[in-house]
């Protein structure tokens, strides 16, 4: 198994159903896929399921995709973000990437391999990110030990 497939749990906001089950349809082979027809429903997912890479609608009834994402930088900080529209909006591209720290922003209609590539890259670099916090937590972890016994040698 690939890296990044290790990571693979992908959540598809949208609040058009028949987009949700297109999207299910095309990549429930490649990654365990779980859908969301609106923020609140998206939310519990977070909170149920360990979710690594978000692709998420821009346009929707109650909020836009980029509120959306910039609402769960603080609780999920390390999930992988996406943004899909139909629409070509220069400010809402500039919005997902200072506001929304997306990953990667995707035109509708998607194309189904190229979006299967961009979810496979936003997973490994997932991956990439787990891994380079886990090595950061044992070098602090090892600094605190050295210091630890720095300070037994000096008092002895």
């Amino acid at each position: 198994m690939e890296q990044s497939l290790q990571y693979s749990n992908v959540l598809y906001v949208d609040d058009e159903i028949h987009n949700l089950n297109s999207f299910k349809a095309c990549f429930r082979r490649d990654f365990s896929v779980f859908t969301a027809p609106g923020v609140a429903e998206a939310l519990q997912v977070l909170k149920e399921q360990e979710i690594h890479l978000i692709i998420t609608d821009q346009r929707m009834p109650e909020t836009t995709g980029i509120e959306f994402l910039e609402s769960i930088i603080k609780d999920y900080p390390d999930t992988i973000r996406m943004l899909l529209t139909g629409y070509a909006d220069i400010n809402a591209v500039v919005d997902a990437i200072n506001k929304g720290r997306v990953f990667k922003y995707i035109q509708k209609p998607w194309e189904e391999a190229l979006l299967r590539q961009t979810i496979k890259e936003g997973l490994a670099l997932y991956a990439t990110n787990r891994s380079k916090k886990q090595i950061a937590e044992k070098l602090e972890e090892n600094n605190r030990q050295m210091e630890f016994l720095l300070r037994q040698s000096l008092l002895s």
